[in-house]
């Protein structure tokens, strides 16, 4: 039986992905032991921080996603936008800003002259978190109540069962896989997040490795970098395990509330969204009034574009293959699915990883050609998903005819697939771009000497405490998260109207 073409660059892919893990086992072989009384600290703050960020998005998103998709709001999709923007802003633009903001001497401090919390620690790592990732929460419970029939309720209210109780005997049970599944995402990105957990002080994993790094302890910040893959691995697993209900869909439930209602809903809700986009937009306004334009080299705005714009090429390029093995058969799908392990290593191990992989390749070592590597590994799947989906769409009959009237199986591909499948492919590219723009750990570890992207700026001024000069470059990545949130929506909307 012959293999589809496809297969070998797909195994390829498959491999390459799993590098990474083979080179850290490796490494933390030379480790003095796997676990001591330290691991306990930061393995305690890793996981407090990620308990109390579920715990806060839950809190704050699950009231969100029945308000965007139950209430009757003026100007609805506005709000929907409004309420996911927390998502355009990197969690470590929001760390730097609060952390700039609040405290003695703070920004606030200085304009208001109130001397307000410092935000920093546990608390301060929490709070930020939560801000940043309550929007995934919100996201996956409000497409579970999309999906819900509103009769069932209806039923409930006409035997006598208030609204309330509507919502925690009926709703709830019925959702609680969308937000199991919200929960996740946000339990995962809080352990591979570095730059909250760094900027507020907190030893975590992902800020232990880098110190690790930083102090030439390759071995050690690659045995921690394993227990780290093991926490995510586990919860990678439940989340494997997580499907989300279906139901027939039916006439959706539509709430009216009266206007007190509608205030103070937006008195509960507005302090939030304040400091999650107000505060941060509103202090790099200040340093940029501040500052100016002038302290800004815009040649490290084109590095971050242009070390993308390659990771973009190369993460597709990659994709195609891998999407179209994932639908000849389940060998392809087994590949495709290991190719999405890059995306669940946090980006603080994968630049351990490839740091030793670059001291045994040395024409790699501080390459530009290996940050490419690294953000192709790290965000592939995101080109993988985009390619497959408009695959999988494609009439099979056109390229079926085009062979019966002679064309060869690449002659097909380039004249009938790929154009038909253009538009994911772009789309898929776009992720990949955004994304590397946005990525710090990996740039930091992997970034050849002297060059500089825009988030590892962001960092270089925080550690110096020259806070008026991350205006321009934290606006820019605001910008750019604001593109990919809007590739993110406009998705959202094609599959709604698919169903």
């Amino acid at each position: 039986m012959r293999l589809p073409a496809s297969y070998p660059m797909a195994l390829l892919a498959a491999l390459i992905t799993l590098t990474p893990i083979f080179i850290l086992i490796t490494l933390a072989t030379d480790a003095s032991s796997f676990f001591d009384s330290h691991n306990l600290k930061i393995l305690g703050n890793t996981l407090s921080l990620m308990v109390l960020t579920v715990i806060g998005s839950i809190l704050i998103g699950v009231p969100l996603a029945f308000i965007s998709a139950y209430v009757q709001l003026p100007f609805k999709k506005f709000w929907l936008v409004f309420f996911a923007a927390p998502l355009a802003i990197p969690s470590y633009i929001g760390a730097f800003t609060l952390y700039a903001a609040f405290g003695s001497g703070g920004e606030l401090h200085n304009l208001l002259g109130i001397e307000l919390p410092a935000m920093d620690g546990l608390t301060g790592a929490a709070i930020v978190m939560t801000l940043y990732t309550f929007p995934f929460v919100m996201m996956t419970t409000r497409s579970s109540l999309l999906s819900l029939d509103a009769s069932m309720v209806n039923a409930a209210r006409t035997l006598g069962m208030s609204m309330t109780e509507s919502v925690f005997k009926v709703i709830l049970p019925r959702v609680v896989n969308g937000i199991a599944a919200g929960s996740l995402l946000v339990a995962l990105y809080t352990l591979s997040d570095f730059g909250t957990p760094a900027m507020m002080r907190l030893d975590t994993f992902t800020r232990v490795i880098y110190v690790e790094y930083n102090a030439f302890e390759l071995s050690r910040a690659a045995m921690l970098s394993l227990q780290l893959l093991v926490i995510v691995g586990f919860l990678l697993l439940i989340e494997s395990q997580i499907k989300t209900a279906s139901e027939r869909h039916g006439k959706a439930l539509t709430l009216f509330p009266t206007k007190w209602q509608l205030g103070a809903m937006f008195a509960t809700f507005a302090p939030v969204l304040l400091l999650a986009i107000g505060l941060p937009l509103a202090i790099f306004s200040l340093w940029l009034a501040r500052d100016g334009f002038s302290a800004f080299d815009f040649n490290i705005a084109w590095n971050s574009a242009y070390a993308s714009a390659i990771a973009a090429v190369v993460a597709v390029i990659v994709a195609i293959p891998v999407a179209h093995a994932a639908l000849s058969g389940k060998t392809g799908r087994v590949m495709e699915r290991v190719t999405y392990f890059g995306f669940g290593i946090p980006g603080i191990v994968m630049g351990t990883a490839l740091v030793y992989g670059g001291l045994q390749l040395p024409f790699l070592y501080q390459t530009l050609g290996l940050l490419i590597i690294a953000y192709m590994l790290r965000f592939l799947p995101l080109a993988v998903g985009s390619v497959r989906t408009s695959t999988e769409h494609l009439d099979p009959s056109l390229v079926k005819s085009a062979r019966v009237l002679g064309a060869s199986p690449r002659e097909a591909f380039t004249r009938i697939t790929l154009p038909l499948t253009m538009r994911g492919i772009i789309a898929g590219a776009a992720l990949v771009f955004l994304e590397s723009m946005r990525e710090l750990e990996a740039t930091l570890l992997l970034g050849p000497t002297g060059f500089e992207t825009l988030s590892t700026y962001l960092w270089r001024v925080y550690e110096a405490g020259y806070f008026g000069r991350a205006a321009i470059p934290g606006l820019l990545l605001v910008v750019i998260s604001a593109c990919g949130l809007a590739i993110m929506m406009s998705g959202e909307k094609r599959n709604q109207l698919e169903h």
